[in-house]
């Protein structure tokens, strides 16, 4: 194992904040999403039935990116501590995506203060699975917001819980299984059996993590407002299991009691629509300043979560 000293988050967090994505730094994601459409054709070909194939599929690439980043991160251990330091904390900033999904997010708002609508579609559109050529305003907030939420989740506490629990190998593990499910875990004629091994995996890596995202959602925004924490404490527990989705109802529901908006209902997807429930429903649609504020509770949120860490990394390994 590698333990996980406790300077590695911060210092990973504050990357995270100043340089977002960085576009011309070679992107570990990017790595994993090559791999998976080059082993894809491979599997398929070779290993049959479909969903025994994508079992394979996905638990070798998931293994595979724990070796390679296990293996990498010995190496520059070997080189000096203190080297074998900056190098996880450099794989754990690749892992986060808090500060990029807050810069697309409010690009949404922008073009939604201008009153161009047609811009705000096709910014929302880049961060959201649904369709998006017909959307009102309040449907485009509402879609950054929960994806915002979302992102809490996948982009920044998962990777994060993982870290915690098993080093920076099993972030970068946790980061493959999130790839997968975004690239395969479609229940459409394609993905339905060959992706189901990866969706499932993305279900059980998010369970525990998406269920703590409702205390840190809860604490932050109680941080802010004591009244606006006890609703998303409240609407987190109760109203989480709303979603079809069994881990993003729970940070969606909390940032719904937090900001006081109605998110979820029915959306179009791949040409069909899928009816969905709302959550929050008590409350009023969201306006279009709430992007803003959602960004914020996210990063606020993501500093909590980065300080709890901290403090439990560091009782670990001192």
């Amino acid at each position: 194992m590698i333990d996980l000293h406790w300077t590695i988050i911060p210092a990973a967090f504050i990357l995270d904040v100043l340089l977002g994505d960085p576009k011309r730094l070679p992107h570990p994601v990017i790595y994993m999403g090559k791999a998976i459409s080059f082993f894809e054709i491979r599997f398929r070909r070779y290993v049959k039935p479909p969903l025994v194939s994508g079992f394979f599929f996905a638990g070798s690439l998931i293994l595979s990116t724990w070796l390679i980043a296990f293996i990498t991160i010995r190496v520059s251990m070997g080189v000096h501590p203190v080297f074998g330091y900056g190098v996880q904390a450099i794989l754990l900033f690749f892992c986060f995506s808090s500060k990029s999904l807050e810069r697309a997010a409010l690009d949404v708002l922008a073009a939604l203060e201008k009153k161009d609508i047609e811009t705000a579609r096709e910014k929302v559109s880049r961060i959201v699975g649904r369709q998006t050529q017909h959307l009102d305003q309040t449907a485009i907030t509402r879609a950054s917001v929960e994806t915002v939420a979302e992102n809490f989740v996948d982009g920044f506490l998962s990777p994060l819980f993982f870290a915690v629990i098993g080093g920076v190998p099993l972030a970068l593990a946790y980061k493959m299984v999130n790839t997968l499910d975004s690239m395969v875990g479609y229940k459409n004629h394609t993905y339905l059996y060959f992706g189901r091994a990866a969706a499932r995996m993305d279900d059980v890596a998010n369970f525990f993590p998406a269920r703590l995202s409702v205390l840190i959602i809860a604490l932050s925004a109680g941080l802010l407002s004591f009244k606006n924490g006890m609703l998303a404490l409240k609407t987190g527990i109760f109203q989480g299991s709303l979603h079809k989705s069994p881990n993003a109802g729970y940070p969606e529901a909390a940032f719904s009691g937090a900001l006081e908006i109605k998110l979820g209902g029915p959306n179009m997807y791949h040409g069909d629509l899928v009816e969905k429930p709302f959550i929050g429903k008590e409350f009023k649609d969201p306006e279009s300043k709430k992007i803003q504020q959602a960004c914020d509770l996210m990063m606020f949120g993501s500093l909590i979560a980065t300080l709890i860490s901290c403090g439990i990394a560091y009782v670990f390994s001192g």
